[in-house]
């Protein structure tokens, strides 16, 4: 085989192969984007919606301003700057619209995303739970709690016979009765140490008053007798 053969038959190849590949990414194009990629395109269509209602507000502001500038010199200038304020108007309008179904269909598709995340968990929990039934048997199961019941039971048995009383024991009643005399006996000595109550009665303090009013009287009779000696 010549060279040019060769070199045409390679060129061939590599041609059918590239053709190949494009059909084959051409092929993975067509595939449905994924939640996410979704979800994401749709935020990318947001921000640039609402950065288009900012540019048309701030050209209607424009517009606006313009027409009040105009509107009594110029009334050509100012009617046109009212008729691209409609325009504007008109497209803010639209984009309103827009977005109001994007951000529609955006929160419909992460709804879908986390119920399909959510039923996706529960099937897996739903094989994880029937795989751990599939190794236990019900007999099994009661045979266990059977003898988790004497084990109990054996233990229970075990602590009663550790935590009863050695050796003598007494009657708490009797026991409480004698500490009741004990206590009866301690009060009344208590109250036999105590000191009496005075039988004599106090003087009453009507009676200081007359004695010291009956000292004054006689402390005055006293001055005057001193005073007439000296006369």
């Amino acid at each position: 085989m010549s060279k040019i053969s060769k070199l045409f038959k390679g060129s061939s190849s590599s041609s059918s192969h590239s053709s190949s590949s494009s059909r084959s990414k051409h092929h993975r194009s067509k595939g449905a984007p994924s939640p996410q990629e979704a979800i994401h395109k749709l935020r990318e269509t947001e921000e640039m919606l609402t950065k288009k209602q900012a540019f048309l507000e701030g050209k209607i502001e424009q517009e606006l301003a313009t027409a009040k500038k105009h509107g009594t010199r110029n009334k050509r200038v100012a009617l046109q700057a009212l008729k691209r304020k409609k325009r504007y108007e008109e497209q803010l309008k639209q984009i309103d619209g827009t977005l109001s179904t994007i951000e529609f269909q955006r929160e419909a598709l992460e709804n879908s995303h986390t119920n399909t995340e959510v039923l996706k968990n529960m099937g897996y929990a739903a094989k994880a739970m029937k795989k751990v039934h599939e190794s236990l048997d019900v007999n099994n199961i009661e045979d266990l709690m059977l003898d988790i019941g004497e084990q109990q039971d054996i233990a229970r048995e075990i602590t009663d016979a550790i935590s009863g009383p050695i050796g003598e024991t007494y009657d708490e009643d009797e026991l409480m009765a004698e500490l009741a005399e004990l206590e009866q006996e301690e009060l009344e000595d208590t109250m036999g140490e105590l000191p009496s109550v005075p039988s004599s009665k106090l003087p009453s303090a009507r009676h200081g008053q007359r004695s010291s009013a009956r000292r004054k009287v006689d402390e005055d009779n006293d001055m005057r007798m001193l005073a007439s000696w000296g006369t």
